[in-house]
């Protein structure tokens, strides 16, 4: 799985996933991230060995500066790797996964309930996606399926 995350509001700027990843495919990715020179300034990576190259030169045409974290220190990268321990702990453990296809939807589904109904901490407790405020006076409290029913959004709906 390859994910391109946004720090200020720990939102998922893009994501895809194969089975057997190359050097060539991650950039491709890079440049899907990021069209019309919409790249950041910096872009933070680990060092994993499918960054190769040609990896390299893909970031530099966009015009981003890479910070690559130190050998084995996942902790230098806390946001992406707590998104990556959410995805596996909230949605991955609980389904079987039939394939690339399959994972990409439940993914997209996840992703759209990461972004819009998963409170953050670090966020007072709102999801990346600011969400309104909804007074008591506009209905009873409804649960609404998300993730194919693994999680749940709590909404009001009138009466």
């Amino acid at each position: 799985m390859f994910i391109v995350l946004s720090h200020d509001r720990r939102h998922i700027v893009y994501f895809n996933v194969a089975a057997h990843p190359t050097a060539r495919w991650t950039a491709q990715q890079l440049v899907e991230a990021f069209p019309f020179d919409s790249a950041p300034r910096y872009l933070l990576r680990d060092r994993d060995a499918i960054y190769g190259d040609l990896v390299r030169r893909r970031i530099k045409s966009l015009g981003s500066e890479e910070v690559i974290t130190a050998p084995r220190s996942p902790w230098l990268n806390p946001f992406c790797e707590r998104v990556i321990g959410s995805i596996r702990r909230d949605c991955l453990d609980h389904i079987i996964v039939l394939n690339e296809r399959h994972l990409r939807r439940i993914l997209s589904e996840y992703i759209s309930y990461y972004h819009n109904c998963r409170t953050h901490i670090s966020l007072n407790k709102d999801p990346p996606e600011i969400r309104p405020i909804e007074p008591s006076e506009m209905g009873t409290i409804v649960a609404f399926p998300r993730v194919g029913g693994l999680h749940h959004r709590y909404g009001r709906i009138a009466a």
